[in-house]
């Protein structure tokens, strides 16, 4: 094949696959190039060109990668060897979505300890000095049915129940209730981390779900409002509404603050990414370079994402 190399031009050399990589080592004397891809860090597969296509080295493979690469191969329009390539890695490099095992589950690679217990939960829970008076550990989710995107294991506070819990979960987008991920080693003062409320365009209440979060605030005896930091832009919090989503108001949810940190969504980030990439990939875009990257929005995001962090530290700290 051509690697279409965005530092030397094309080059010319012999591309490998197997169902852990691509490897493509250069043919020619002078160029020592070897590209090492993992398959997982490919996003996307396009072919480049067309049957009718003309031109030195415009037809074959365009390949995205997760870590800002983009990889093209030129490849000969007879003898179908792109569509050998294309199928090949779109089977590997996606395998899931063609009813093949993940290459991890292939991997025939002994160890003299068991993986799945080099990290255990409870360990980890009791190294941080729980479960105590106020927490305690609920097994509700060791089989994820309560909620499929949360550990096997929960730390909840020691007065709701599991039937509590299960009530909690109904008012919650995609059943993530409010569950402790840290606690303070000195003051005690905790992160609870949970989804939106599923409050709907006509202001659903949950007596359930109000009276859960009263008891986390009580469970912190030392503070007297339950601070909530919504990730969300107020915006995008007041037009999830229209989908059954929303965010926990004064008149329903007592003893709260609330905050919007303004982070937008994870689209938005990734648009962003793909403009910061667009100017220092492959070539850094010298002219007007503040300005263009200002334009990406990239800076902006990031400090948004660390003045929230601040804000919870430093909130979490003060023990208010």
């Amino acid at each position: 094949v051509i690697y279409i190399c965005p530092f030397n031009g094309p080059i010319k050399g012999r591309v490998y696959i197997t169902n852990y990589r691509l490897y493509l080592r250069s043919l020619e004397t002078d160029s020592a190039l070897i590209l090492d891809v993992p398959l997982g860090v490919i996003s996307r597969i396009e072919k480049m060109g067309g049957a009718t296509s003309r031109g030195e080295n415009s037809y074959g493979l365009d390949i995205t990668c997760k870590d800002m690469r983009n990889l093209r191969f030129a490849l000969k329009q007879e003898g179908h060897s792109r569509r050998d390539m294309f199928e090949i890695l779109t089977r590997y490099a996606f395998p899931l979505a063609h009813s093949l095992p993940i290459f991890a589950f292939l991997n025939e690679e002994k160890f003299n300890v068991d993986g799945w217990m080099v990290y255990n939960p409870v360990e980890e829970y009791r190294r941080q000095g729980l479960p105590n008076h106020h927490w305690r550990i609920s097994f509700i989710n060791k089989c994820y049915e309560l909620c499929d995107t949360y550990p096997a294991l929960l730390v909840v506070p020691y007065r709701a129940s599991d039937d509590d819990l299960r009530r909690v979960a109904t008012f919650r987008s995609r059943n993530r209730i409010p569950v402790l991920s840290w606690i303070h080693p000195e003051n005690k003062t905790v992160i609870v981390r949970c989804s939106q409320p599923l409050v709907g365009m006509s202001g659903k209440r949950n007596k359930d779900d109000e009276k859960y979060l009263d008891v986390i605030r009580e469970t912190n005896r030392q503070i007297s409002k339950l601070t909530i930091y919504d990730a969300r832009p107020n915006v995008n919090a007041v037009a999830n509404k229209a989908t059954g989503g929303g965010y926990e108001s004064d008149d329903a949810y007592h003893n709260t603050e609330l905050f919007f940190l303004d982070i937008h969504n994870i689209h938005v980030m990734r648009e962003s990414l793909k403009k910061v990439k667009d100017i220092v990939y492959p070539n850094v875009e010298e002219s007007h370079w503040l300005s263009s990257l200002e334009s990406t929005h990239w800076l902006e995001h990031i400090k948004l994402v660390l003045t929230g962090a601040i804000q919870v530290a430093d909130k979490v700290s003060s023990g208010k």
